[in-house]
């Protein structure tokens, strides 16, 4: 493919961009070469929300009348990212909006009827203080203001929390931003000007597959290309002749590797634009995930089918990392601490592997070898996650224990499932995550419990032989007494919402498990 501009919808025009290096951040486009100083750079990870702004995108199968709630009536998709992790090539046939596109043109600049009625709200609510996060704040408020302006209802305070769970702010305090929110609703509607982008990225779905060449950003290399197939056919054989190109999906990992540790990405091969690792599918025997699917969506399916994994995916990151990062990416990193593999571990989920027109099937608990070390051979890539759908009676359960609730990397994550057939336990998958160079499962743990009643007697010897299967690590997270602790305590406190005779409620079986492990 000829190489050719990078083309987005931005600021009511398209912009073309050349010359720019395939690594460069969003963040540092706006700030440096656009002169749009609302989004502003905290902490340059994805951790502090001050620079989320939202990038639409054409959906694939706009709303009908007998689709579910909540697509669009313009068939647009709009997401909250981080645009410190987000690099300009990704923008391709996207539509970018930051803080300056929010207000009202027409009226007098300055004066406060000017303002989308996020931004008035933030005003009246007394919803800023030193007003560094505030850009961030408002964008992921108007993500929320135009979702639930097209479902026509209200969010609750709840849903508004876990909405901004992406953003932090240090003076201000959260109950005055929660009101702001609210408060938007009571204000005269005002929405983006959807019209125009909608046209705009019609006409940009017209161009050919992005192949970009850019000057690499340290200028050790003359060039580096970003390459974004648009099928999965073109992605395999380009996979195949780059075998060395480094595979970007959502970026959530990746764009720390060139804002915190300066790396080299070489030649980049995106994954956001290949439509058949988008999907996800439901068939009589298994649920399937495609690669690229973002985190969002991904756990959206999980939890339709388990709705006990919930609480990870609400507290799986903030909602621009998980609109931005994928499953497929989440598992291929190999992260020892990453929440997506236990629960999918205890899920019995299948890899689906594939080089060139070769497919194979990898269980996820073979595929890690070691410290990010896994079975992925040289031009070899993830296509999809394969879980088998859930069975009568199966009992799942699975948890997350950090510092922070939302938004920290786990000490400990925990998922267990267990088949009971007869009173008795025909199948028992308990995986750890923090408990080893690697996410694992309790295989000796599991043995121990096959074949007996669900009972105290043998929970009391499961949560023993836990010390046969890990010997966990101290660091800055936590001891290593904590994390067998607490793996302790949580596989106790699955067994107390889970025993057949009067199971406990989720806020009691946490008090009783906490004072029975200490």
């Amino acid at each position: 493919m000829q190489p050719r501009p990078i083309r987005f919808f931005h600021g009511g025009e398209v912009v073309s961009l050349t010359g720019t290096p395939p690594d460069r951040t969003v963040l540092e486009w706006l700030r440096e070469d656009a002169g749009c100083h609302g989004t502003k750079e905290g902490c340059a990870e994805g951790d502090c929300g001050a620079c989320v702004v939202i990038v639409a995108s054409l959906d694939p199968e706009p709303k009908t009348n007998d689709q579910q709630h909540g697509k669009r009536a313009d068939g647009l998709i709009l997401r909250t990212v981080n645009a410190c992790l987000q690099f300009l090539p990704m923008l391709d046939g996207k539509a970018l909006f930051t803080i300056e596109d929010l207000s009202r043109a027409s009226l007098t600049p300055g004066s406060i009827a000017a303002l989308h009625p996020v931004q008035e709200a933030m005003v009246t609510c007394h919803g800023s203080q030193c007003g560094f996060c505030t850009p961030g704040f408002v964008m992921s408020l108007t993500a929320i203001y135009e979702a639930h302006l097209e479902s026509g209802a209200r969010p609750t305070r709840g849903a508004i929390a876990d909405a901004l769970a992406g953003n932090l702010c240090r003076c201000t305090g959260y109950r005055a931003i929660l009101d702001a929110a609210a408060k938007s609703f009571q204000l005269p509607a005002h929405r983006l000007d959807t019209a125009k982008t909608v046209a705009a990225l019609q006409s940009l779905a017209l161009d050919p597959q992005l192949t970009y060449r850019g000057p690499n950003r340290d200028r050790r290399r003359t060039s580096q290309q970003f390459i974004a197939p648009r099928s999965l056919d073109e992605l395999a054989a380009l996979r195949e002749q780059m075998p060395h190109a480094t595979l970007l999906a959502g970026g959530t990992d990746i764009g720390l590797w060139v804002t915190k540790q300066f790396k080299d990405l070489g030649d980049i091969l995106f994954l956001g634009s290949v439509e058949e690792l988008q999907r996800v599918e439901r068939r009589n025997t298994a649920l399937t995930i495609g690669a690229g699917v973002c985190l969002e969506n991904a756990w959206e399916a999980l939890a339709e089918e388990w709705p006990e994994s919930r609480e990870i995916w609400v507290r799986f990151a903030g909602p621009p990392v998980r609109n931005s990062g994928t499953l497929g990416g989440n598992l291929a990193n190999g992260s020892p601490i990453g929440d997506g593999a236990p629960v999918l571990m205890a899920l019995d989920a299948q890899l689906i592997l594939r080089k060139g027109s070769r497919m194979r099937t990898v269980p996820l608990d073979q595929f890690y070898q070691g410290y990010r070390k896994n079975q992925l051979e040289p031009g070899e890539f993830l296509q999809a996650i394969r879980i088998p759908r859930r069975e009568p009676g199966a009992l799942v359960r699975a948890w997350k224990i950090s510092k922070r609730y939302d938004c920290d990397i786990s000490a400990v994550c925990a998922a267990f499932a267990l088949t009971i057939v007869n009173d008795r336990i025909a199948q028992a998958r308990f995986a750890f995550g923090g408990m080893a160079a690697t996410v694992k499962r309790a295989s000796h743990t599991e043995r121990v419990v096959l074949g007996k009643n669900w009972t105290r007697e043998s929970v009391e010897v499961a949560v023993e032989a836990l010390g046969e299967d890990f010997a966990p690590w101290s660091d800055l997270r936590a001891s290593q007494s904590y994390r067998l602790q607490v793996a302790r305590a949580l596989l106790l406190r699955f067994w107390l919402q889970t025993r057949a005779d009067r199971p406990l409620s989720a806020d009691e079986s946490t008090v009783w498990a906490t004072q029975s492990a200490s």
